[in-house]
């Protein structure tokens, strides 16, 4: 496997429509040139951004969180620029960008470091080959205080590995439950 580097995001990117939207350099200041967690191309990856669409989730209904049974009553839904994540709690989201990845691409996630750093976790599961949609995004404050994440800012960093040859069945060959998602997906069984 080989790791991909910014050449191949881009020309990707440009000809395969496998980002959008896309860009092509990495943006650290708003339109205002206020700072933000940087989001876009960089060397040997691609910095999503959080959606503003968030499902935080709450135990006000004493609900279990049950992935075979998941009731919608497991949390609250908010629309904001920001999100407050209860202490060692966890909030979903989704990336603004729509992804459609290669027959012959593995995508992992990795936190950025600015949340990393403030004890917020970000995890996403390997988007695999001839997979597309929007990413969910999970984000687990594991601090014992609230924690704020942003929307329209950067949130993880995705890694392009090419495999040695291309699978012979795909993710879009074996109907996978969640192609083609769109904002916030919860689970599925």
């Amino acid at each position: 496997m080989t790791i991909k580097s910014d050449k191949w995001i881009r020309q990707m990117a440009g000809e395969f429509k496998m980002i959008e939207p896309f860009e092509p350099n990495q943006i650290k200041l708003n339109s205002d040139n206020d700072k933000i967690i940087s989001y876009g191309t960089s060397s040997y990856g691609y910095d999503v951004r959080c959606s503003n669409e968030f499902k935080i989730f709450t135990d006000v209904d004493s609900a279990i969180v049950d992935p075979k049974n998941f009731k919608k009553n497991s949390f609250v839904s908010r629309k904001s620029k920001e999100c407050i994540i209860p202490p060692n709690s966890f909030a979903l989201a989704s990336t603004i960008e729509y992804f459609k990845i290669p027959k012959n691409i593995l995508v992992f996630c990795l936190g950025k470091s600015t949340y990393a750093r403030c004890g917020i976790i970000v995890n996403v599961t390997p988007l695999e080959p001839g997979w597309e949609g929007h990413v969910t995004l999970e984000f687990s404050n594991t601090t014992p205080l609230p924690a704020k994440i942003y929307a329209n800012e950067g949130a993880a960093q995705f890694i392009f590995l090419k495999g040695s040859e291309t699978p012979k069945t795909t993710y879009a060959q074996r109907k996978g439950k969640y192609m083609k998602q769109t904002g916030v997906t919860l689970p599925k069984v």
